[in-house]
């Protein structure tokens, strides 16, 4: 390594981000540029450990080479560390924003300090590839003549496109929203990812070759929709990757009130005018000057607390059925799992700053929406329940008497997504899972239809961009295989 001894001479320090207060006030990214010296510190703590665990199944789930970068940011040499994240990662700008970092969780050093800042060192990387102008267009030298359709540019799709258009095949991207991007463009607020930075890349891809179509809806009725058995003809082979876009709902009573809406429909309409019109035209759903309750953790529920912040909520309170997580891993969650343990995204940190305390509310059960008589929500009613472990089993109990109604006037559900919406794949007759989702092995991606594709969320359910990334690559790999 470029330091055997910089785990032992600096402690972990993350990137810097914006201050707090003056971030609330728009929507641009949250992060910083550090500095070099601070970044090659931060990457002489990368250990000479033998087993890199961070690149690993259990780390990383594009097989990063994380000690030969780090090892090469130590040492000043940016270009071929950015050669080296670029073998493994179509699009480390992505994941170095918005990826939860399971690499960092994974890391030896983490066994006995604080693991290496890996994530922010690829980001790092790859802005100062792209601010060096090392970054660019590589078109395929030939091309094979074979037709690929893509449904979906999300990371999944994006990434397979980017794949397989290196390989000089033929490939079109359809996307039913009018901008390139899916989960990228319209599921991730500004703050987390800005959108300049996805044009960035899908401007990129164009110039390669790339063919993007927006407005075009897949199996759709309206007068964009494409037909998918027309799709299938007049291609060689067809990818889905639609992402896991059916959220899951909270049918209780009264859910039919004004004022109720999915954690998505909150972000989509909130990125879209504002791309569109800088909110000025107020075509969104706004939290400005509301009691707002997000129904639900993760990134969404977060992602919909750092939004209502900076539209002007009243006031914002985040429900989580489940207790809190414990400070520190717990015996049933040894290194080098994820570690399931209590942490301060930057959604809780803004609401603690404007509200003066931790939005998150844990240990709630949702009984019932309630109305103000002429069709609004206007609260919920909840009760608190107690979790116990019997028998290697979770299981969970009301509590008796703590019945609460809180009041609000716009109310986010966040409790994640159910699998693909199946108006694309239905007329083809595409098989599903048991958990509703495009039936195709992992190694292989192909589903029971020949020639026919699915990766990403839409094939493994919800889950982290880097999977999503994983996926489209390696199903490129396997079409390939298939044309060939």
């Amino acid at each position: 390594m470029g330091r055997l001894t910089g785990f032992m001479e600096h402690v972990r320090e993350t990137a810097p981000r914006r201050d707090t207060t003056i971030r609330l006030l728009d929507f641009k990214e949250l992060y910083c540029e550090a500095n070099n010296e601070h970044l090659k510190n931060q990457a002489s703590r990368c250990m000479d450990c033998g087993v890199a665990f961070c690149q690993s199944d259990y780390g990383c789930p594009v097989t990063n080479l994380i000690p030969e970068w780090n090892d090469l940011v130590c040492d000043g040499r940016w270009k071929q560390a950015l050669d080296r994240l670029h073998y493994t990662n179509n699009f480390p700008e992505f994941t170095g924003r918005v990826c939860p970092a399971p690499c960092e969780g994974a890391c030896v050093l983490g066994i006995v300090d604080k693991a290496v800042t890996i994530k922010d060192i690829e980001l790092a990387i790859i802005e100062r590839g792209f601010k060096e102008g090392w970054v660019q267009a590589q078109a395929p030298k030939s091309r094979s003549g074979n037709k690929v359709a893509v449904v979906g540019s999300g990371p999944a799709g994006l990434a397979a496109a980017a794949q397989l258009n290196q390989q000089g095949h033929n490939v079109t991207v359809y996307e039913r929203a009018d901008r390139i991007g899916g989960l990228l463009m319209y599921g991730i607020p500004n703050m987390k990812l800005g959108k300049d930075i996805v044009a960035r890349r899908v401007d990129l891809l164009a110039r390669e070759g790339i063919e993007f179509v927006t407005n075009a809806d897949v199996g759709g009725t309206k007068s964009n929709a494409i037909d998918p058995l027309l799709l299938k003809q007049n291609n060689k082979a067809v990818l889905f990757a639609t992402g896991a876009t059916r959220a899951r709902d909270l049918p209780i009573d009264n859910r039919d009130l004004n004022g109720i809406h999915m954690a998505m429909e909150f972000l989509t309409t909130s990125t879209k005018q504002l791309l569109d019109s800088n909110q000025e035209d107020h075509n969104y759903i706004s939290a400005k000057d509301k009691r707002v309750i997000v129904i639900g953790g993760g990134d969404t529920g977060t992602d919909c607390i750092g939004t209502s912040i900076r539209q002007g909520a009243k006031n914002v309170v985040n429900f989580e059925l489940l207790p809190q997580p414990e400070e520190d891993r717990s015996a049933d969650n040894p290194w080098p799992l994820w570690p399931k343990i209590f942490r301060v995204d930057y959604g809780h940190a803004e609401a603690h700053k404007k509200y003066g305390r931790d939005p998150r509310e844990y240990c709630i059960l949702s009984k019932s929406f309630v109305g103000d008589g002429e069709g609004n929500v206007a609260g919920i009613k909840t009760i608190d329940v107690a979790w116990s472990n019997t028998n290697g089993g979770w299981s969970m109990e009301e509590i008796e008497g703590s019945e609460k109604l809180w009041k609000a006037d716009l109310i986010l559900l966040s409790l994640g997504f159910l699998g693909p919406e199946q108006y694309a794949s239905r007329p083809m007759g595409i098989e599903m899972d048991e958990n509703s989702n495009y039936r195709a092995d992992y190694q292989r991606f192909e589903t029971n239809i020949a020639g026919v594709f699915a990766a990403g969320d839409c094939r493994r359910g919800q889950s982290l961009v880097v999977w999503a990334i994983d996926e489209g690559r390696r199903a490129a790999r396997e079409i390939s295989h298939f044309l060939q």
